[in-house]
């Protein structure tokens, strides 16, 4: 079956791969990597977790005008870790009093965007195209894509569209109309690199002295670290570390809509190669962490690490880290890198600034999505102290 259902106006895939040639060449959307076949092939062959269909839709002419990923997940709500602020875990209490989330049943989520990655990378609108009325479209052909379904109508709970920039908001905000809410989330942490930077040391020099230092003496504590880009033969030797790594950072996430599997790093590596980056660190022979990360365009985007949070203050891994994708957008001379979501401060002392990130959300069933706009009103990202490392003044605008 090539596709699940289509209209004169939209068409949904079951398979990334069953989209046409010439439809994927008119709607020309690969120049964001997240939206190009090899990615979301990668995605869809290493998540059996996760249900993967892509929509399109088309104008009056039948020429493909935007395209969606859609994602259903189950979501625990015991997956929302305790230390977010006591007034949402009151409110998980209520809502499983009144029934709305019984305890241990999963919440079937329906989402367009990219559950692994922060930022706008689940929906493409073509150029010169009316975006107001192209996400009423879409907010109303997702309906359709779970009413036409016997047993999606029965099963899925919730949509959700993320993860849409501040700029965005006037076109995004046109959801408020189909009853969905927004609300914010940890903001995605963003570097610009000066083009006048043309290795590290230039960098450090940008710096004011307190944080040249705090920089150098978090090189020096990982000096001892031997460390080690992976390439494609070497995953599979190294992913059982690797995996228990990354479980330790996962389980002390706030928010998890789904875990990823390592093991699509062989395939991201294959279909990418160099611009894929999968760097481990090691002490006498013992893997302490390792990094992962994406070329997007003229950005590095940094993907999940993995820390043995045991060694983590002496060695100053993640701080390493850090300084790493900074080192390597530079020799790449890219514009920039996304550090993502979480450990706000800590990025921001290496010079990164927030982007705000705003999600929507509607619950199938009217009485529970009011209580969900009480609940999503009180939800906001966890405060941080923004720090500003640089001594000229353009690198903080």
């Amino acid at each position: 079956m090539t596709h699940i259902s289509s209209t004169s106006d939209v068409e949904f895939f079951n398979k990334i791969e069953n989209i046409p040639n010439d439809i994927w060449d008119d709607l020309s959307c690969d120049q964001n990597v997240y939206l190009s076949k090899e990615y979301l092939s990668c995605i869809e062959k290493n998540h059996d977790s996760v249900s993967f269909s892509y929509l399109i839709l088309y104008n009056s002419k039948r020429r493909p005008i935007a395209f969606s990923t859609i994602q259903i997940v189950d979501f625990y709500l015991d997956g929302v870790n305790d230390s977010i602020e006591d007034f949402v875990l009151r409110v998980k209490k209520i809502l499983r009093k009144l029934g709305v989330f019984p305890d241990k049943k999963p919440i079937k989520l329906l989402v367009s965007g990219n559950l692994f990655v922060s930022g706008e990378h689940g929906v493409f609108i073509k150029p010169k195209q009316d975006k107001s009325q192209i996400i009423k479209q879409l907010s109303k052909a997702l309906l359709r894509y779970v009413n036409e379904d016997k047993n999606l109508v029965k099963s899925i709970d919730a949509f959700m569209l993320k993860d849409f920039l501040d700029e965005s908001l006037f076109i995004t905000n046109e959801l408020k109309r189909f009853n969905y809410h927004p609300f914010s989330v940890e903001p995605n942490m963003e570097l610009k690199v000066d083009p006048k930077w043309s290795n590290f040391d230039d960098y450090l020099g940008a710096m004011k002295t307190k944080f040249r230092i705090k920089a150098k003496n978090a090189l020096k504590r990982s000096s001892d670290l031997e460390v080690k880009d992976i390439s494609v033969e070497e995953i599979g030797s190294y992913l059982p570390d690797m995996i228990s790594l990354y479980e330790k950072v996962a389980k002390s996430a706030a928010f998890n809509l789904t875990n990823f599997n390592l093991h699509t790093y062989r395939d991201l590596k294959e279909k990418f190669g160099e611009h894929y980056l999968i760097r481990c660190y090691f002490l006498e022979g013992k893997m302490l962490g390792f990094l992962s990360g994406i070329q997007n365009q003229d950005f590095l985007d940094a993907h999940f690490v993995g820390i043995d949070y045991k060694y983590n203050r002496i060695y100053a891994i993640y701080q390493r880290m850090l300084y790493d994708y900074i080192q390597h957008g530079i020799h790449k001379k890219l514009k920039g890198i996304n550090f993502g979501r979480t450990a706000s401060e800590i990025k921001s002392s290496v010079g990164a600034k927030p982007e705000n990130l705003t999600i929507y959300l509607r619950h199938r069933k009217r009485f529970t999505n009011k209580l969900l706009k009480l609940f999503l009103f009180h939800v906001e990202p966890t405060p941080f102290h923004q720090k500003f490392p640089f001594k000229n003044t353009i690198h903080e605008k």
